[in-house]
This record gives C-alpha cells, structure tokens and sequence, in this order.
C-alpha cells in the first residue's frame, strides 16, 4: 500500500527550528505534488505563539516568562512547552477537496481517539475547536495554510507543568482552566509514548494510509 502520510517523531526541538522545517516541507509539496504528505511530532521549547490576527502591541503580551512569537496560523495565544505533544500535518489539501474545516474535525477526531486509546474520556464543544475533558481544555488546535498545503496543527498536554497557561488567557477564551492527559487520568505516559500512539491513529484516519513513526537521525 502506498504511504499517503509519513510520520516523524523529532524530538524536542525550540519552535524557531520547527517553523523552519514545515516551511522547507510546504514549499516542497507546493513545488512537487509527488512529495509524500508528512505528521510531524515533536515537543517545544517553552514559548507563547499568536495567530495572524492578534496584535502584539496589546498589554496581554508584557512581562510573560517566556518569548513570544507571531505566526501564520487562526487563533489566539497559546502556550507550548515541555509535557506538550505538538502535531505539524504537512498535508496536500488539493487531493483532500481544499475543505478546511473538514481537516480541522479529522484533527480533533485524531485527539479525541488519542485520548481514549490512553483511556480519558474527551469531547469537542459546539462553536469551539479543540479538545476537552468536561469544562477544562485538554488540546488546543491552529492551522494555516498556503497554497492549500497545511502548516501548524494542534498541541495536546501529556504531562508536566501548565504553569505556563496561567501568564495568558489561552485560545482567548476567559476563565478557560487547562488540563493534561496525566491530570486525566493517564499516568505514566511519556511524550514520545503519545506520540507513537498519535501516529498509529492519525494514519488510521480516512484518506490516510498506514505508515510507521520514523525516529529522527541525529545530526
């Protein structure tokens, strides 16, 4: 069967060096139809990115703990650091009917299989993208794309501090408390362990064929 989709896990990589990667691979794609569409998964360096729209001139942005950055994605602020699994889908949208919001539902379709493959209930919302566990965030998804080839993707919290929330008003959404999949209930599961389990059910998903999680070779 030929692979319709290639995933990679990276690593933990500072966010600077993951745009410039999808940036290589979208101008490729956008380039070459025959290139392979690829999931990249990876963990940041901790680091606060905004959506095209959102000024950073706005008070909400001074004396945060960590850099922020302004990208070419929908949405609002967010955060990303250690314990988080981020998904880059570099996917060739013209073979997928050029429909945006079907890619974002197949997105969070993958995060909600995630999460109950490590056996925590979640659930969309009706008016809002992303994941949650009852009233409390558990995956925050932003895209973008040019010349129908996507970029960016979502973000989901295996483990560790959500610190880093507490600084913004994540996704700009008042009042909104964030969670993990280890606050959930799944303890013990490692990034890289959520990773395998996102590739194993990203390539599950219709449209996509079945291709192995390819570890990085350094250097």
């Amino acid at each position: 069967m030929q692979k319709l989709l290639q995933t990679e896990w990276l690593g933990r990589v500072s966010y600077e060096a993951g745009q410039a990667l999808q940036e290589r691979i979208v101008g490729e794609k956008a380039m070459d139809p025959g290139q392979p569409d690829r999931l990249l998964l990876l963990e940041h360096d901790s680091v606060y990115t905004t959506g095209r729209s959102q000024s950073l001139s706005g008070s909400e942005f001074g004396g945060l703990p960590h850099p922020v950055l302004q990208i070419n994605r929908g949405g609002k602020v967010t955060y990303h650091g250690p314990g988080q699994l981020v998904g880059y889908p570099l996917l060739d949208l013209r073979r997928r009917g050029q429909d945006l919001h079907k890619h974002l539902r197949y997105l969070e379709e993958g995060l909600l299989e995630l999460s109950r493959r490590v056996g925590v209930e979640a659930h969309t919302r009706e008016g809002l993208t992303g994941v949650w566990v009852g009233e409390r965030k558990l995956a925050s998804i932003g895209v973008g794309v040019r010349k129908w080839i996507s970029m960016h993707g979502f973000a989901i919290n295996v483990n560790g501090d959500l610190a880093g929330f507490e600084h913004i008003t994540p996704c700009g959404l008042e009042g909104v408390r964030m969670t993990s999949l280890e606050r959930e209930g799944a303890a013990g599961l490692s990034v890289e362990e959520a990773a395998r389990l996102a590739a194993e059910v990203f390539c599950e998903l219709p449209g996509f064929a079945v291709g192995p999680l390819e570890k990085r070779a350094e250097g």
